[in-house]
């Protein structure tokens, strides 16, 4: 068989590697420069992925949306140091708007939408915040006499960035919403407002300090220092019992992965301050017969607040205000 048969043709990979040698006047094809790009394009790639690996899943908003360039802007509020938030007199990187389907009335139920974008227009959806106390968004309703006080849980609406809820108010006048939540992007806790009107002649209403309130069969105590100063860390203490001689055990269970939520509120309802308790553990059940339950919180102003408490009790939510003034 001749030189030329098939059994000397060399291998594909030879006959290949020494066709680029030759192209190349002998050098390899692939130069360092090409190997620098590289792996700088893999070093970017990867620095991507683990850019988009870090965002939320399946939200639409980022880090950067809950910004705001300028003094007056409302900061991400640390859960772990509760203090009064002045929702109104800052500028919050949310806007909040309300619409009802009709015109609110006392002692009827209405139909409310409410809407959450944020400053640059993005609509903020459930994707976008985090279960904070077994919800992802929490409102907190009171009317001008901050006599009627509703903790509300609205539920996503057919468009995005829609929440749905329906509340009767008890009172008329205007009634002002702060919106609780924790976009999922900054892991911090936000607020918002808005106000909605019912109408009717606003009553005047006195309401005298007290550290102690009843209704239906129980007794409410909140333990205070006999003088808090603004600006100042307040211990409170939080108590249950039922009424009567023979005082049988109090039905207290969790609400909203707590024993109780405290809530205060500033006369001129600029802001609030949600408090929860210091017992954190569930299955440590406070003592049966006389629960208690420790808040710390600090207010920066001086002034007449209400410090609402809310509580289950044997599967009946109950609430309880305490009118307190802060010295300066």
């Amino acid at each position: 068989m001749s030189a030329t048969g098939p059994e000397s043709v060399p291998p594909r990979d030879e006959l290949e590697t020494s066709m680029v040698r030759e192209a190349v006047g002998g050098r390899p094809l692939v130069s360092a420069k090409h190997k620098r790009q590289v792996a700088i394009i893999t070093v970017v790639a990867l620095g991507l992925y683990a850019l988009v690996r870090l965002l939320p899943v399946g939200s639409n908003v980022n880090h950067m949306d809950f910004r705001l360039e300028g003094k007056g802007g409302l900061e991400f509020c640390d859960p772990a140091n509760p203090q009064f938030i002045p929702v109104v007199a800052v500028r919050s990187p949310v806007k909040m708007t309300l619409q009802s389907k009709t015109a609110p009335t006392v002692n009827q139920p209405t139909d409310f939408t409410l809407m959450l974008q944020t400053a640059s227009g993005k609509a903020i959806g459930p994707a976008d915040l985090m279960v904070a106390h077994t919800r992802k968004l929490h409102l907190l309703v009171v009317d001008p006499t901050l006599s009627d006080y509703q903790h509300v849980h609205p539920e996503p609406g057919r468009r995005l960035g829609e929440w749905t809820f329906t509340l009767t108010p008890a009172r008329p006048g205007d009634y002002r919403v702060f919106a609780d939540f924790t976009p999922a992007a900054t892991q911090r806790s936000l607020y918002a407002s808005a106000d909605f009107n019912v109408p009717g002649t606003v009553a005047t209403v006195i309401n005298v300090g007290n550290s102690t309130w009843q209704d239906r069969g129980y007794n409410f105590e909140l333990v205070m220092p006999p003088v808090m100063h603004a600006g100042q860390p307040i211990d409170l203490r939080f108590k249950v019992e039922s009424q009567g001689a023979v005082k049988p055990p109090v039905p207290l269970e969790p609400v909203m992965g707590a024993f109780a939520h405290l809530v205060a509120f500033d006369v001129n309802r600029s802001g609030f301050a949600h408090l929860h308790p210091m017992e954190t553990d569930l299955t440590q059940l406070p003592d049966p017969l006389s629960p208690e339950l420790n808040f710390k919180i600090t207010i920066p102003q001086p002034g007449r607040y209400v410090i609402w408490a809310q509580v289950n009790l044997g599967g009946s939510e109950r609430f309880a205000p305490f009118w307190v003034d802060v010295l300066p």
